[in-house]
């Protein structure tokens, strides 16, 4: 339940000018029971002048009378008639206190070397720098880059540890989201078709191993040499037994 501005001062009010228990106003003024008590027995809230909510638009007559006759029923706050936007944050730069400003650059080092993945603007967000003053300690061309030492920056007071662990970790997301994009692309490519004409050009290498080893010479002898046996045996005519002679059979 919304409760009104200046509760205690409402309070005082309604004591003084409603018959309303202590109890209904404690629920609408977001007090305790005993300190409205105390409010009607003067032990608290002494010198605090009460405030009119009706004036103020916060309660209406109507709304008072209905729970002075009903002691259980409860008090409801009026709807404002005029709507206040909400205030928009501003963006600001973050501010560093001047006794920690010349730790800034420990606290770059640190998070140059052990999260390569934070990008400048996160760097400089989170540690309240400048995108120069990072490029200069990553490429090691800082002024006074021998007198730096790499130091956490929670440990230096310049951010909390939520806010290091949540840009880590968009920072992680954001570098496995990279490697899983380039993997898909590589692989991608190495799936593409070729050219039919590179295919089907004489001489052209086969996808196939074994057609592009060479071949074994025994082998290729020994096919050979059957090869001509074959032929020999398949050309050769058949001979009548009459015609054979002695030469033939057991030689000279």
């Amino acid at each position: 339940m919304t409760t009104p501005l200046m509760p205690k001062a409402t309070a005082v009010w309604l004591i003084d000018n409603t018959a309303l228990t202590f109890d209904q106003i404690a629920l609408f003024c977001g007090l305790h029971p005993l300190e409205v008590k105390g409010i009607a027995n003067g032990d608290v809230a002494q010198g605090i002048k009460g405030m009119d909510p009706i004036s103020s638009g916060q309660l209406t007559r109507g709304e008072i009378e209905r729970c002075q006759e009903d002691p259980t029923a409860e008090l409801q706050i009026a709807d404002s008639k005029r709507d206040i936007p909400a205030g928009k944050p501003r963006k600001t730069a973050k501010y560093t206190p001047l006794s920690k400003r010349q730790e800034r650059p420990d606290a770059i080092a640190w998070l140059v070397r052990n999260h390569a993945e934070l990008r400048d603007s996160e760097i400089s967000k989170l540690v309240g720098t400048t995108k120069p003053t990072i490029q200069s300690i990553r490429d090691r061309s800082h002024w006074n880059i021998s007198n730096i030492t790499p130091t956490d920056p929670v440990t230096l007071g310049l951010c909390t540890q939520i806010e290091l662990d949540d840009i880590v970790a968009k920072a992680a997301l954001r570098e496995e989201r990279r490697r899983a994009k380039l993997a898909k692309e590589q692989g991608n490519t190495g799936d593409v078709l070729k050219d039919a004409a590179e295919t089907t050009a004489i001489g052209a290498p086969s996808d196939d191993p074994a057609s592009d080893a060479s071949p074994d010479p025994l082998a290729a002898a020994e096919a050979s040499s059957d090869a001509a046996a074959d032929s020999a045996e398949n050309t050769s005519e058949p001979r009548n037994l009459d015609d054979l002679r002695p030469e033939d059979v057991f030689g000279n």
